[in-house]
């Protein structure tokens, strides 16, 4: 379980050195879902290690993460938050916030709404 939180932690300090000012400025944007580990839910800007189960790609930063795509079917899916409605991870649409964490959508639509819903809060 510590080693785990380290490599969770240590992906994530990762992730964060991985984004531009500029990139950081332009606040959610959708990004590759090969570019995320969905183990951790963190955005890295570049490939993660594939992960084939039951047909469809997923992707993992490190070997315990492949792991756990492999072998835990919930680390496979997650909660669109427009909806609430559970999103395979390897189907979804995936945003990426300014600190490298991710966010799963069911399509194009439910971003746009969520999307909008932050710009109508910063106001």
């Amino acid at each position: 379980m510590k080693k785990a939180f380290v490599l969770g932690f240590m992906s994530l300090v990762l992730s964060l050195l991985s984004f531009s000012v500029a990139e950081a400025s332009e606040g959610l944007k959708i990004v590759p879902n090969k570019d995320v580990c969905m183990v951790t839910n963190v955005y890295f800007g570049r490939p993660q290690i594939p992960v084939v189960q039951g047909g469809k790609t997923y992707y993992g930063c490190c070997e315990m993460c492949k792991t756990t795509l492999t072998t835990d079917a919930s680390s496979r899916t997650a909660a669109d938050p427009v909806t609430g409605a559970r999103v395979d991870k390897a189907k979804a649409l995936i945003a990426a916030l300014p600190d490298g964490s991710v966010l799963y959508f069911e399509n194009q639509t439910n971003f746009a709404k969520y999307k909008n819903q932050m710009t109508q809060n910063k106001k």
